[in-house]
């Protein structure tokens, strides 16, 4: 064990235990952190990465999860054989963690406000007055625009990148020695994930923080971290400085990642007919004030969007988080109310009754940004994927229903086997591969796909990739793809859309907005976005 060390992992070995078989997730796995060094743990989802960092602080789902060796020693104390009154003194005080999904981290019932000085009041003494004006300080830090008034916001009333930054300023509220960072900048577009990295690293020279970063985004650790560790399935195959890998890797395995990007086009779009159209639409949510809850203003999340996609076409969505993306779709599927009009298929979808809506609800879906939070933790993988089929197409057998999940579940890389299992048993790239089998498996027309790779290592970004493309050329569908991610919108997208405040600031063809953009703020997104 070396005495440099803030962390030392020393043979560490996972398992887990589902339908009395056990299953080994992490083998004999050891690393260590200095102090004020940031380490970066890679590889695709479902090596381990996760499991190995919950397992710092004990936060494995028990006794599911069992250890079969290992010990962890944080300032020479061996964590895993501390009793959980000392280990709930060190969470959140001096390690801290930014955990993949938000969504299912973040109280569902409680204000942002609530959440953070709830940390804040617990380890640092302060009374309430104090932890609130420390929550807005923090807010603003971490970018959050209007940050006073989305104090008293509830998780699901802001967008996926602004319920991440929550996270991280939760994270960092009792300026932890190690800073656990799982995917941090998975839901942020860009520009933020610039500010929130560039954030760390002055957070970390201040206070002298230690920093294991999990991720599969190899230009985050290229940026961020000192040395590197590569795993796949449960193993540990390469590490050392990070400069030195990327340069030279030594195993097939960190070649096959760092070469790993979204490439290829989009397949060839012929003339079509308009199968989705919008006009004036707006979506506005009141901002409500006083004893009697009058309106006093509005969060203009969607302001006088006009645009058409044409059947067989990808349309990309662009722009930081809370400028609209999300709502705009969810508009469009009706989950969201909205004024003004929208079409599907010359059908009117806005204002109409539920009735009607039901009737389209196969032929238009969704593939949620948050895989965890879209999916029933009581059902199983194959309950989930069927679900819909079992409404819409009841009158399929059983033989034909499982045939039908079995062939879905190859087409998304997953093995039939697993469909028995539960969403907490699956990495999250797994989990959003099965979110995305549970929209296709119903063989819509109209797909929203909300940040559908954000959660995905790149090569298996790039294996849907392929598997959207293959699957709009057979069966003509049309997406309305959402991301912050612009080289997978330029594999994906026919035509491109950037959004700013609720606003369409410039759209056109993909490439022409790509080499040619004529809006500062489009140049800015690439800029960020391609240097990587």
């Amino acid at each position: 064990m070396s005495e440099l060390s803030l962390l030392n992992v020393e043979n560490l070995s996972v398992g887990f235990i589902s339908d009395r078989q056990s299953s080994s997730a992490v083998n004999r796995v050891s690393f260590h952190i200095k102090h004020g060094e940031t380490v970066g743990l890679v590889g695709e989802s479902g090596s381990g990465k996760s499991v190995s960092a919950l397992s710092i602080l004990k936060l494995l789902p028990y006794p599911t999860a069992f250890h079969e060796s290992g010990k962890i020693y944080f300032d020479d104390v061996d964590l895993m054989a501390q009793p959980d009154h000392v280990l709930r003194s060190v969470r959140g005080n001096r390690i801290s963690m930014i955990f993949q999904e938000p969504m299912s981290s973040l109280n569902p019932l409680h204000s942002i406000e609530k959440q953070i000085s709830e940390i804040i009041e617990l380890h640092q003494g302060l009374d309430r007055a104090a932890a609130r004006a420390e929550a807005l300080r923090l807010l603003t830090r971490v970018g959050i625009p209007n940050a006073e008034k989305r104090l008293k916001a509830l998780p699901h009333e802001l967008s996926g990148g602004q319920r991440q930054r929550v996270m991280i300023a939760m994270a960092l509220a009792n300026q932890p020695d190690l800073l656990i960072a799982d995917e941090p900048t998975t839901a942020l577009d860009v520009t933020i994930q610039k500010q929130i990295l560039d954030l760390l690293q002055e957070l970390q020279s201040e206070f002298g923080m230690s920093i294991l970063l999990i991720t599969h985004d190899l230009g985050v650790v290229k940026k961020m971290a000192d040395r590197m560790y590569v795993m796949q399935n449960g193993n540990i195959v390469e590490d050392g400085p990070v400069e030195a890998i990327f340069d030279a890797p030594q195993h097939d395995y960190t070649k096959q990642l760092i070469n790993a990007e979204p490439s290829g086009t989009p397949p060839p779009l012929a003339a079509q007919d308009i199968l989705v159209e919008g006009e004036k639409l707006r979506v506005w949510f009141p901002i409500k004030t006083g004893f009697l809850r009058r309106t006093s203003d509005h969060v203009k999340a969607v302001t006088d969007m006009d645009f058409a996609i044409h059947k067989g076409e990808t349309l990309g969505i662009v722009g930081e988080s809370g400028s609209g993306k999300t709502t705009l779709g969810r508009a469009l599927l009706g989950l969201q109310a909205a004024q003004g009009q929208a079409k599907f298929n010359g059908q009117k979808i806005i204002g109409v009754s539920r009735k009607a809506r039901q009737h389209l609800r196969k032929d238009m879906q969704i593939v949620f940004q948050d895989p965890f939070g879209a999916l029933s933790p009581r059902m199983s993988v194959g309950d989930i994927i069927t679900e819909g089929l079992k409404l819409h197409e009841p009158h399929l057998s059983a033989a034909d229903m499982t045939a039908r999940l079995d062939a879905m579940m190859r087409e998304v890389e997953l093995e039939p086997s697993l469909a028995t299992r539960y969403p907490h048993e699956f990495s999250g790239g797994q989990r959003q591969r099965i979110a995305i089998a549970r929209a296709l498996i119903l063989q819509p027309q109209f797909i929203v796909l909300d940040e559908p790779t954000s959660a995905l290592d790149r090569s298996v970004q790039a294996q849907t990739i392929d598997l959207l493309r293959r699957l709009q050329a057979e069966k003509e569908l049309t997406y309305l793809f959402i991301s912050h991610d612009l080289k997978v919108v330029r594999a994906l997208a026919h035509r491109v859309m950037v959004m700013q405040e609720g606003h369409c600031i410039e759209e056109g063809a993909t490439e022409d907005i790509f080499t040619a953009p004529r809006q500062a703020y489009t140049k800015t997104l690439l800029a960020a976005a391609l240097k990587t």
